[in-house]
């Protein structure tokens, strides 16, 4: 056998969107039994702002002031908007000047898995600026935002909507 005859271990929707990325990060976190199946709404529920942890909270408040800082604009509330679903993964995409953002949130209900990918394109010094302090905490954010993404959805607890 041949390494070309093994099947890709990691598909995701975001991979397919950026094959030529500067970036990539997968988080997998475990499913309780009987957790819902609809990437859709796993992707807006990891992403839902007003159910984000305080602590990713503050960051991404902090963000909004210091991109300023190097010309890059702040953050549209519609940036993690879903743009496509394609069977278990839900795609969001985001493209700016200082960089090109896709992640795919998927869920496999059989394994019991939640999967969180993320590619990221650089694009100038700014995007590498941007990115350096983010590439070091997206891990932990990620997995904060996933964990209390979880902890709602199969508690049946959710947002109140405004």
């Amino acid at each position: 056998m041949q390494v070309d005859d093994f099947e890709p271990a990691l598909r995701s929707l975001a991979l397919r969107a950026m094959p030529d990325h500067d970036w990539a990060e997968v988080v997998v976190l475990r499913l309780p039994p009987a957790a819902p199946g609809d990437p859709r709404a796993w992707a807006q529920a990891v992403f839902d702002i007003r159910a984000m942890p305080r602590w990713v909270l503050a960051l991404l408040s902090l963000r909004q002031v210091v991109v300023k800082l190097i010309g890059v604009p702040p953050a549209d509330r519609h940036v993690f908007d879903v743009n496509e679903v394609c069977g278990n993964e839900a795609l969001i995409t985001a493209d700016d000047r200082h960089l090109d953002f896709r992640c795919g949130v998927g869920v496999d209900t059989e394994r019991r898995l939640l999967w969180i990918t993320t590619v990221v394109r650089l694009k100038g010094w700014r995007g590498r600026v941007y990115f350096a302090p983010v590439a070091l905490l997206h891990q932990p954010v990620t997995r904060s935002m996933a964990r209390a993404a979880i902890r709602r959805r199969t508690s049946g607890t959710h947002p109140a909507r405004p």
